[in-house]
């Protein structure tokens, strides 16, 4: 019966995004001018404005500074509009670059979540540019992925890392045979390549493939894998970027080889899995011990990112909170609710018995993580925003803002994050002369907003800020209101609401109602 109302709920899915396409986006116009808006760049330098940017087709032509808070604007010191141009009125609005989301799996098959409904909710949060690492294949990302850059579907520029070995007739056992699966991958227009461990010998061989072909990599150090090969292991053999923190306090081991595991632990035992994981950095070298140092400074001399996806741990310190996000009753798909619940099968669900012990341990590895992080930061070390969802009651695009307000939580400036969230990711990509600042030449990927996000992140949320007024009303405010892609303008509350219809929809189709786990009704 179950397999039956996924089905169904899917085709729902697919009739709701055939409807009403036309009114989420315009353009590409000829010529778009953002008017008065304040610019807050994604190379850390403070805001700025009234500003006029002018886009043509899909690039920055023009960046003008037209005159001053509170002096009215002359009109012969503007841009002028061409006949059939398109002018946005932004007065009091701030334009930013487009988000770029470092960890983004496009759906899956056990959520129920397909690509357009990940698709809208990314680009309803500002989001233009995803980096996939690892998905349902190179061949299925890849056409996605090509469809994207020709604007035919709504959809963030993609870059596509394929898993390691995925796609291959016999597991890979040989440097050779991972030396030829590098080059295979590479044949296909994968971007890169994302790994989660391999024997020594097998990971140095697919690195160094992989850096002579000129990709680019990310790895989750996974547990099977990081007692012979941690963090530093991979930065030295050319792994360009890690995810999450595994492997780092590995690295940062100073009187053992391997986590302190329980003799009764199972790895395929998530719940064992996820609360041994919360004791790891407790584990490590201290912060600012000499061992501490020297790893910081070696991965910061090999140019190393990080992209720490603090979102995706985040139920693990505080459940409730994750569980009782407010955008789950209008935004998260039946299927999508079920995958989270407690469950021995399905990844991230390991709330078999969840508690306060169990929390307060992660509370003290998340200080002890953000800690590392800010500091990489603060010594010059690359960090990116990723967000990593569809799992452990982390929703798309929502969680990418939640991933802003944890950097903040771990010392970063409001514009230190503006520029983990673009420029970093653009330089982690490779893409930094295209995209990841509003400067002229780059392609016109922006984001519109009507508050202020350094004031308030939680205004950057697909359902706002709470505010009250001077009149003692409460009010939400905010939201992405434009994001422009490739010079395409998409109405981002018009993307939210069709996937509120999607969710509608898929509801009535099963009768189903949002419960909380255990409760019947």
């Amino acid at each position: 019966m179950r397999k039956f109302l996924f089905c169904l709920s899917a085709a729902i899915m697919l009739t709701a995004t055939a409807l009403g396409q036309q009114s989420l986006s315009e353009g590409p116009f000829d010529q778009l001018i953002i008017r008065g808006a304040t610019l807050i760049n994604g190379n850390g330098a403070p805001p700025l404005g009234p500003v006029d940017i002018v886009v043509e087709g899909n690039r920055i032509t023009r960046v003008e500074t037209v005159g001053y808070p509170g002096v009215a604007i002359d009109p012969k010191d503007r841009p002028a509009l061409k006949p059939g141009g398109k002018e946005i009125q932004a007065a009091g609005m701030y334009v930013l670059p487009g988000f770029i989301d470092m960890h983004g799996h496009i759906g899956g098959k056990p959520q129920g979540a397909e690509p357009d409904y990940v698709f809208k909710l990314w680009m309803g949060h500002g989001i233009t540019t995803v980096r996939e690492p690892s998905g349902r294949g190179v061949d299925f990302s890849m056409d996605l992925k090509r469809k994207s850059a020709q604007n035919s579907i709504v959809a963030p520029r993609l870059h596509i890392y394929t898993g390691f070995g995925q796609g291959s007739d016999t597991p890979i056992s040989t440097p050779a045979q991972a030396r030829e699966w590098v080059r295979n991958n590479a044949k296909k227009g994968a971007d890169g390549i994302k790994f989660f461990g391999a024997a020594p010998d097998i990971m140095t061989a697919a690195l160094d493939e992989n850096k002579k072909l000129g990709l680019r990599s990310a790895c989750h150090h996974a547990q099977l894998a990081v007692a012979r090969w941690n963090v530093l292991h991979s930065a030295r053999a050319g792994l360009t970027s890690m995810e999450h923190w595994y492997g780092l306090p590995e690295a940062l081991f100073a009187d053992r080889t391997v986590q302190d595991y329980p003799l009764d632990y199972n790895y395929n035992n998530e719940q064992h899995r996820f609360e041994e994981a919360g004791k790891l950095w407790q584990q490590a070298a201290p912060p600012y011990s000499d061992h501490w140092n020297a790893v910081m400074e070696e991965l910061l001399q090999l140019d190393f990112t990080l992209d720490p996806t603090f979102n995706i741990y985040e139920a693990s310190r505080d459940l409730h909170r994750a569980r009782r996000a407010e955008w789950h009753e209008a935004y998260t798909l039946p299927s999508l609710w079920r995958f989270y619940e407690p469950s021995m099968v399905s990844h991230g669900s390991y709330w078999h018995y969840w508690g306060t012990e169990q929390e307060v341990a992660w509370k003290k590895n998340y200080q002890l993580w953000m800690t590392f992080v800010n500091e990489y930061k603060n010594r010059g070390g690359r960090v990116t925003v990723g967000s990593d969802s569809g799992f452990i009651y982390q929703l798309y695009g929502f969680a990418y803002i939640r991933e802003m307000e944890l950097l903040r939580e771990a010392g970063f400036h409001p514009l230190e994050i503006i520029r983990a969230a673009t420029l970093n990711g653009a330089e982690a990509l490779g893409m930094e002369q295209q995209i990841g600042t509003v400067e002229v030449g780059k392609l016109a990927d922006l984001v519109v907003v009507e508050e202020n996000p350094l004031q308030n992140l939680k205004s950057l949320y697909g359902t706002g800020a709470v505010k009250l007024t001077e009149n003692n009303e409460v009010v939400r405010v905010g939201g992405v209101k434009y994001t422009i892609k490739d010079g395409i303008l998409y109405d981002a509350k018009a993307l939210l609401a069709d996937v509120r219809q999607q969710v509608r929809q898929a509801k009535e189709a099963e009768g189903f109602q949002l419960l909380q786990p255990g409760v019947k009704e």
